[in-house]
């Protein structure tokens, strides 16, 4: 190489360098602490509501009289040599009383309210993290939700966000995190075996069979199906395209910020996902600048909270060691993070059983702790509403119970309830999605319940339970969105039935 060419080679380099460093150093202005704050100060009050929400419920969930009581779970795993906590992460193998497990809700609201108000947030979440990955565990099927996970991942990335400075790599891995939740989500989409998204036909059963909608669910259910379709499709271009903007210059960060504000607002407004839409918009922080929360306080300076000072620059710097540990762990981090979510991500969406056989060693250590996870919300949408109708007898007369929270009286408008999650009505929609296959074990134990303890599940009906019910059934019934002229929100026809159950026999 001549020298001429040499000197070219260097110059290009050069130039590549400082045009990554100046991006470097921009994008870490960026990458602030204002923005840091702002999002535990949403995080916080995120889990401030789950376990709230969650403490509600306790007893009718993993209580001594619950469905999937927590207490008898764990003496059965104590006696198995294969389970420890490693595959059963949960701090209640010391004690699951019903006293330790609603002491834990309120420690867990505590630590809550301390790292949103700044109180030392980044220990507070180091022990909401394990706080609440114990309850998910032994609460198996009623805390399983992506929702879940997705607080779990959130909590764990808080940990390592500094208030004081900017820290470019976690602010990173938290857009990445909001990229895998609406890019990941997309992809199932586009990869579903309906076709139902990208054939237009997915929304115009979504506000119909959605868990739990909101009464304006109904109302947008009877728009026309040419606007079913649209959405059908931009839903696609909404999760497949404009999350690339995450990663973007500002302009095209503030677009998909706006674009996808008003995505999960529409999810707000017509069906309740407990906290999940809360989190989407938290993390939508991060699509914003320093300059843009210093623009909004300025703007609401008198009903802002006042953040804590920043690092005065005149302070003596950190010293070399701490700042070397500081990026190997931020090294590691990040490693760990984008090693794990490409494995998670490419199990999902690759149909690669070789892959998918080599990884299984690997994937049994850190699945349990159910930190970095994939998601794929509404791959399909449900095109018919199965719900189970709880009846119990006394004599001849057979008489049903509605839950609070799902279809019941046809004339009862859909509830708003999010961001409280009522566990059992949601957990009793995949219920009727399969009821054909297999009753699960909380199903089995509300039976047993409503027979001989009633008062332990009567939070959950809207109507008084009788003491002692002679038998008690399920009755399956489809349920679907009534027309406007008809005077009531829901139509009924039942499709099928699951006992009786006598109550002599349990």
């Amino acid at each position: 190489m001549s020298s001429t060419s040499s000197h070219q080679v260097h110059a290009i380099g050069a130039t590549l360098v400082r045009w990554l460093r100046a991006l470097r150093d921009r994008e870490t202005r960026r990458a602030g602490p204002l923005v840091a704050r702002a999002f535990h100060l949403l995080l916080g009050l995120i889990f401030l509501d789950a376990f709230v929400s969650l403490g509600s419920q306790l007893r009718v969930l993993i209580g001594s009289r619950g469905l999937l009581p927590a207490a008898p779970l764990l003496e059965a795993l104590r006696e198995r040599s294969d389970i420890s906590w490693l595959n059963f992460p949960t701090l209640f193998w010391i004690d699951a009383s019903d006293t330790t497990l609603l002491a834990g809700c309120w420690l867990g609201a505590a630590l809550a309210i301390a790292a949103a108000a700044g109180l030392r947030s980044r220990l507070c979440f180091a022990l909401l993290v394990p706080l609440y990955l114990g309850y998910a565990t032994v609460a198996r099927s009623f805390l399983s939700f992506q929702w879940d996970n997705l607080l779990l991942e959130c909590g764990l990335l808080a940990v390592f966000l500094p208030r004081d400075r900017p820290a470019l790599w976690i602010h990173m891995l938290l857009r990445l995190l909001l990229w895998k939740l609406y890019f990941e989500s997309g992809l199932a989409k586009w990869q579903s075996s309906l076709g139902d998204w990208y054939d237009g036909s997915a929304m115009t059963f979504y506000y119909e069979t959605a868990p739990i909608p909101t009464w304006l669910a109904w109302y947008a259910h009877a728009l026309p199906e040419s606007w079913h379709q649209l959405e059908s499709r931009l839903t696609l271009i909404v999760e497949l395209v404009l999350p690339l903007g995450i990663f973007g210059p500002r302009r095209a960060r503030l677009t998909a910020l706006v674009v996808l504000m008003g995505f999960q607002l529409l999810n707000l407004a017509t069906a309740n996902y407990g906290f999940f839409v809360h989190l989407a918009v938290a993390l939508h922080v991060f699509l914003l600048d320093e300059a843009d929360l210093v623009r909004l306080r300025r703007f609401a300076a008198n009903w802002l909270p006042r953040w804590p000072r920043r690092r005065d620059p005149r302070e003596p710097p950190r010293p070399r060691r701490l700042l070397r540990l500081r990026r190997a762990g931020a090294a590691v981090l990040a490693a760990s993070f984008l090693g794990i979510s490409s494995i998670e991500g490419i199990r999902a969406f690759a149909d690669w059983p070789a892959f998918n056989r080599a990884v299984s060693p690997l994937r049994s250590v850190y699945s349990p702790f159910r930190l970095v996870n994939v998601y794929h919300l509404f791959a399909q949408i449900t095109r018919e509403r199965i719900e189970p109708g709880f009846q119990t007898r006394a004599g001849s007369v057979w008489t049903e119970h509605a839950l609070w929270y799902k279809p019941g009286p046809l004339d009862r408008p859909p509830p708003f309830v999010a961001p409280h999650q009522p566990r059992v009505d949601f957990a009793l929609w995949f219920y009727g999605l399969g009821f054909r296959r297999s009753t699960p074990e909380y199903v089995q134990n509300l039976i047993a319940r409503l027979c001989l303890d009633p008062a332990a599940v009567q939070p959950l009906f809207t109507s008084k339970l009788p003491d002692a019910p002679d038998a008690v059934r399920i009755v399956f019934g489809r349920y679907q969105f009534a027309a406007a002229d008809d005077g009531a929100y829901w139509t009924r026809r039942d499709v099928a039935e699951l006992g009786p159950v006598s109550c002599d026999t349990l």
